[in-house]
């Protein structure tokens, strides 16, 4: 391999995920591609459509031109309008069409991997026409890849891979949002400390610290006197934060201790991806 160290955990995640998802829809027959999946308007096919679609624009590839109907109600803003062109126009596409168009694409894009010499800072194409460097592109995409997986394991309820490389990559993504989440958005007082507890295949403890301006930061000590506690199982907290599921569908599933107005408006603002 000839990819920077700092790209390889990412490649790795990518590659491992990218190779479940292959095995997940290959077998599908034509009916099963239109199953509705957690992802929010997304169906099987819409989800492997997004695949193919992004790791084509890092590819280079131009994007399609196409016009998008107008009664998608989860198109709601730009960027959900630039993810959806790649997926509408595939959404007639036959399985044939589908596992042969991943294949050839991700059979391009590992050789593109394998053949990576440029530094991580490197800029490259990112969505709506900005640029993200080369280690943060491939750092989404290992996130990206791994949340689908699960979205096509829960439809088919298949679990697996909740402590593979890629769930390492999202939990420490959905860790970085924290202090955002609960300072800004769930305007937690300042001086105050939040403790998030998370048990299963991955088990972690972080403490979310609100310093007298208001601003938040996140790091593993432990708290004495969190003003709220929560806790929970690793599949709940990334369902949680990725928009798969609200939190009072899986209130039996999260414990809270302490301040439960400050809890239920973390809670609230928890999902974190678009």
């Amino acid at each position: 391999m000839t990819v920077h160290p700092s790209l390889q955990n990412y490649a790795d995640a990518w590659t491992h995920s990218i190779e479940s998802i292959v095995e997940l829809v290959t077998p599908l027959v034509e009916g099963e591609w239109n199953r509705r999946t957690p992802c929010p308007g997304w169906s099987v096919r819409d989800i492997v459509s997004h695949i193919i679609g992004m790791e084509c624009e890092q590819l280079g590839d131009p994007r399609p031109i196409h016009s998008l109907p107008r009664d998608l109600f989860h198109v709601q803003n730009d960027f959900t309008r630039y993810m959806e062109m790649q997926v509408d126009v595939r959404r007639h596409h036959t399985a044939p069409e589908m596992t042969s168009e991943l294949d050839y694409t991700l059979i391009r894009r590992a050789r593109q991997l394998r053949n990576e010499t440029r530094p991580p800072e490197t800029m490259v194409r990112a969505p709506l026409g900005a640029e993200q460097t080369l280690e943060l592109a491939l750092r989404m995409r290992a996130f990206d890849v791994w949340v689908h997986e699960q979205d096509l394991r829960t439809t088919f309820g298949l679990p697996g891979n909740l402590d593979s490389p890629g769930a390492l990559v999202v939990r420490d993504v959905l860790l970085e949002a924290l202090p955002k989440v609960v300072a800004r958005d769930a305007g937690a007082p300042a001086g105050s400390a939040i403790v998030i507890d998370v048990h299963g295949p991955l088990e972690f403890l972080r403490t979310v610290r609100v310093d007298a301006e208001g601003r938040g930061s996140v790091d593993g000590s432990p708290s004495l006197g969190p003003a709220v506690t929560l806790a929970t199982d690793w599949e709940t907290y990334y369902r949680l934060a990725c928009g798969r599921v609200r939190a009072t569908a899986v209130a039996d599933r999260v414990k809270i201790e302490g301040d439960e107005e400050l809890a239920a408006a973390i809670l609230r603002h928890f999902a974190v991806t678009p």
